[in-house]
């Protein structure tokens, strides 16, 4: 065999193993969001519930597909804890918020101040179909 010919056949080989890669990839079952902030007033809020902005939705109408959705906001901690340092605090979508696509979530535990403006994961299940 030729250096081309052995070329030709690394470059197929290589080829190969990028398709089998993207077909054993699971599907993403989230969209992401951001945490904006505490649901409040003039010169309250309510930190039980929070608001998220959910990317790719801007109206109020394409928001009641993720009505009754899972939440999750997924950080790192500093201690280990059965055997790794990730955590997950898990809420639920609970209503519109406005007309801007903004919906508002319970989590199980208040999210943290510090988390404002980090990403959450907004689930496709349950589903409503």
């Amino acid at each position: 065999m030729s250096q081309e010919q052995k070329k030709e056949v690394n470059t197929k080989k290589k080829q190969n193993k990028k398709k089998n890669k993207k077909q054993n990839k699971s599907p993403r079952l989230h969209v992401d969001g951001i945490f904006m902030g505490y649901r409040r007033g003039l010169t309250t809020q309510k930190t039980g519930t929070s608001l998220i902005k959910i990317v790719g939705v801007s109206t109020r109408k394409e928001t009641e597909w993720y009505l009754g959705k899972k939440v999750a906001f997924v950080y790192n901690a500093s201690r280990h804890h059965n055997g790794s340092n990730v955590r997950t605090i898990w809420g639920k979508i609970t209503s519109s918020h406005g007309n801007s696509g903004i919906v508002r979530a319970k989590f199980k535990r208040n999210l943290p101040a510090i988390a404002m403006g980090k990403k959450v994961r907004v689930m496709m299940y349950p589903s409503n179909i």
